[in-house]
């Protein structure tokens, strides 16, 4: 009898390390398919660029063998990508932005950033406020000074719809300085081309717009840009200040991420780390981002399932403060 039961014993062991030598080859054999980018976009704009290097760096270095598409896929800002994500596996992921998180916030979306599975923030843009060469004023800080004296003395150009990176950068800078911020009078455009036009135009006291649409007029003197979110001051446009230097207590990345479908492995999960990782290390990605006006913001996926819960709760405070909910 105690023989049998060794037996069994012994059997039972073979059989459990058939199946965990089972389960490590199915973990080591992924990916086992072809690898699918999803730009939730139409192609061109910032999400689209972004899926489409990282499909030509991991080819081009050599970092994924599998073959590896790019997918299209527009709709609801970000929504009809990003469902369609949800019914994927691991060899899928999608760009994604603040709008994962801001479209729930503002009741246009049901899905949540923690219905995915974080893998890495990429890259940011900086934001810019900026206003005509002739303007009165020449800081950031004198531009709050008016609108806390005053919310409704100047017109604030921004695009494509309140609650976007654009608009909420200069919300969190004008709350920081003790604005009013319900009261600021926002135009809304179709495009950050469309509010640059305005500024140019003079329809607009000011203007709100990403750096990399800002730039280029900054520096031919047809506008004159007055404070950056950044951290630091950013190449290429030295002389202008970050509002921090000017006494506003902000930092405000306008960055782009991937994620993955529900439920991944911790093996699926470590291999995008290990491949993205590799690939923002290369000088193909650097010379991406500067072809572009971004930053480097690398977060790997333990990091950036923090930094997406802090962002949810700082966008969450600024659309109550912007006074887009009730």
């Amino acid at each position: 009898m105690k023989k049998l039961f060794g037996v069994v014993l012994v059997l039972l062991a073979l059989i459990m390390a058939g199946c965990s030598s089972e389960s490590d080859g199915e973990a080591q054999n992924f990916p086992d398919g072809d690898i699918e980018i999803v730009a939730p976009a139409s192609p061109g704009g910032g999400w689209d660029a972004t899926a489409r290097a990282m499909q030509n760096i991991f080819d081009e270095e050599g970092l994924i063998e599998e073959n590896m598409n790019v997918t299209n896929q527009p709709g609801g800002g970000g929504e009809v990508g990003w469902q369609y994500l949800k019914d994927q596996d691991a060899h899928t992921i999608s760009i994604n932005s603040s709008l994962v998180i801001t479209n729930n916030l503002l009741g246009q979306s049901d899905l949540t950033y923690e219905e995915f599975t974080p893998l890495a923030i990429l890259s940011t843009e900086w934001i810019s406020v900026a206003v005509p060469p002739d303007s009165s004023f020449e800081t950031g800080a004198e531009i709050m000074e008016q609108l806390e004296e005053d919310p409704t003395s100047l017109t604030i150009g921004v695009g494509p719809a309140l609650g976007n990176n654009d608009h909420l950068s200069f919300v969190q800078a004008a709350h920081e300085f003790g604005v009013d911020v319900s009261q600021v009078e926002f135009l809304v455009y179709e495009s950050g081309g469309d509010v640059l036009t305005a500024l140019l135009g003079g329809h607009v006291d000011v203007a709100t717009m990403s750096v990399s649409e800002s730039k280029e007029q900054h520096v031919a003197d047809e506008i004159e840009i007055v404070a950056v979110s950044s951290e630091e001051r950013i190449e290429g446009l030295d002389e202008v200040s970050t509002w921090q230097e000017q006494g506003v207590d902000m930092v405000f990345p306008h960055w782009r991420g991937v994620m993955g479908p529900p439920d991944m492995t911790e093996q699926e999960v470590n291999y995008w780390n290990e491949k993205i990782s590799e690939m923002v290390e290369t000088d193909a990605w650097q010379e991406v981002m500067a072809n572009n006006e971004w930053q480097p913001f690398y977060h790997n996926s333990q990091e950036s399932e923090e930094f997406l819960a802090e962002q949810t709760e700082m966008y969450d405070e600024l659309i109550q403060q912007a006074g887009l909910v009730d």
